[in-house]
């Protein structure tokens, strides 16, 4: 890796450099307030104190379930420098679902907001929290390794349930180093994100990514749209982060002052085209769309600054990163052809070697090794020879209909495309003759939908056997934090709400 883009040794090294040039610059802006970069080590260092005045040690795991604000953020700078591993449980989730997370990590420490549903021996609450960062006690001089176990990702579990992936500080900096050099980012640099910050990868691209540049992360507390416009305005946000149904929302209100955004990224699912292009008309601002996997960690490819995108591309692929298409044999794919995508450390260029993977799952408390080789990422795409890379769905929600395979993003794409389709979710249904037939659940505002006009749109763009067979609407479909429906339990959803079939 070249010197000049070196990532900081530890999480605890991210600010020196701005603490040395600029210490009274704004680092985190939330809804309770601004520190400076100043503010902020002081209260890392108070957070570090506090967790080990309560028997945190390295290696020990502190959950999180905070909101949105400035104390999530000083948590995990703190968990950072003494060498334990950090994991955020979400507010929004049901109990049940916060209980399984935490019975995955079994932490040492629970951080709770009100939110929190957990009742466990290791449960701090705000006021006790409050009172040990006042105390701000000391830790010991730690000889950290930035290759040792610091976070945990949950997946998303669209499908089943989550995994805990389990990655290092060095893997954690790394991102947020390569995005500040290649995007040409600097201390104006006001990032955005309204996704919860209880997501590991919006640690990742937040305050590790500002910092490295100097810049400000602004931790929004809304994700509703005026909400999301009242803070990028009055933030003067630079780069924001949404997920494509708030792009979709954004796009409808040209009336609303998005002036101070100079990218827009789209992740978390599939960012039609003709959303991109609607958005466009709306703000005069082309939406970026990303390509990101928990296992990376984060972004794997992105729209380049400065260049106009290609049609149902994810963008371009990192520089630290060597993504392919493979086939079912574990052969690498020549670009262009079609095969599942699978990554590895980049062997040339400036980041050469740079990227390590992730240290594994956290099962029964302890880390089960990746199996060795490049990484799957279960999604079936291509990568021309430009680096562009392009999804084509889910490996394993790939539909054989007879011989032939069908993949839901596709004929998704499709139908997203009609003005009655909110949401969208293609999925197999059993069929006697043909193993598996194709079916397609809608969100829409609409009582009773068109569904001989959605079928006609089908087959016009796609061929025949990919066409839907049976169709349903719901109000709405189930999505997670980062804006994914959530298949699992869709089955029931769809018995519970079908209105009609149409052949």
């Amino acid at each position: 890796m070249d010197e000049n883009n070196a990532i900081p040794g530890t999480v605890a090294r991210v600010l020196d450099a701005a603490l040395v040039e600029r210490p009274n610059a704004p680092a985190v802006e939330a809804a309770s307030g601004i520190w400076s970069y100043s503010d902020l080590d002081d209260q890392a260092r108070r957070a570090a104190g506090a967790l080990w005045s309560l028997g945190v040690r390295p290696g020990d795991r502190v959950a999180a379930c905070l909101p949105n604000d400035l104390d999530i953020v000083a948590a995990f700078h703190g968990t950072q420098r003494i060498g334990a591993v950090w994991a955020g449980i979400g507010e929004a989730l049901p109990s049940a679902e916060q209980q399984y997370l935490h019975d995955l990590c079994t932490p040492t420490v629970v951080l709770a907001g009100e939110h929190c549903k957990l009742s466990t021996p290791g449960r701090v609450d705000p006021d006790r929290w409050a009172e040990l960062l006042a105390r701000g006690g000391d830790t010991p001089a730690l000889d950290l390794d930035v290759d040792a176990p610091a976070g945990i990702a949950f997946t998303s579990g669209t499908s089943g349930k989550p995994k805990a992936v389990v990655h290092s500080q060095r893997n954690l900096l790394l991102p947020g180093a390569v995005l500040v050099a290649t995007r040409g980012y600097g201390p104006d640099l006001r990032k955005g994100d309204s996704f919860p910050f209880t997501i590991l990868n919006l640690m990742v691209l937040s305050t590790l990514l500002t910092a490295q540049a100097g810049g400000c992360a602004v931790v929004m507390n809304r994700r509703d749209l005026e909400g999301v416009a009242e803070w990028i305005a009055t933030r003067k946000v630079t780069v924001w982060n949404g997920a494509p149904a708030q792009i979709y929302d954004l796009a409808a209100r040209p009336d609303l002052d998005l002036d101070s955004l100079e990218e827009v990224w789209s992740g978390g699912s599939d960012t039609p085209d003709e959303l991109r292009r609607a958005f466009a008309d709306a703000h005069h601002l082309d939406p970026r769309v990303t390509y990101g996997l928990t296992e990376a960690p984060t972004v794997v490819s992105i729209d380049p600054v400065g260049v106009e995108w290609q049609p149902r591309s994810s963008g371009t692929v990192l520089p630290h990163l060597d993504v392919a298409a493979y086939d079912d044999a574990g052969q690498r794919l020549p670009p262009g052809e079609l095969g599942e995508l699978q990554l590895t450390a980049a062997n040339s260029g400036p980041w050469a070697h740079a990227w390590t993977p992730m240290l594994g799952y956290l099962e029964d408390g302890a880390v089960r090794p990746p199996e060795p080789g490049p990484l799957a990422t279960g999604d079936i795409g291509t990568v021309d020879e430009h680096g562009r890379l392009t999804v084509w769905d889910r490996k394993k929600l790939v539909i054989i209909r007879g011989s032939a395979n069908v993949y839901p993003l596709e004929v998704e794409r499709v139908i997203g495309t009609h003005p009655e389709v909110t949401k969208v979710a293609v999925y197999p249904i059993p069929d006697d003759r043909l193993g598996q037939r194709v079916a397609a659940v809608i969100e829409s505002p609409v009582e009773q939908p068109d569904f001989e006009a959605l079928t006609e749109l089908c087959r016009r763009e796609l061929s025949p056997y990919k066409v839907p067979e049976v169709w349903t609407r719901v109000d709405a479909l189930p999505v997670n934090a980062m804006g994914k429906i959530r298949r699992a339990g869709l089955p029931e959803l769809i018995d519970a709400h079908r209105r009609s079939g149409v052949s």
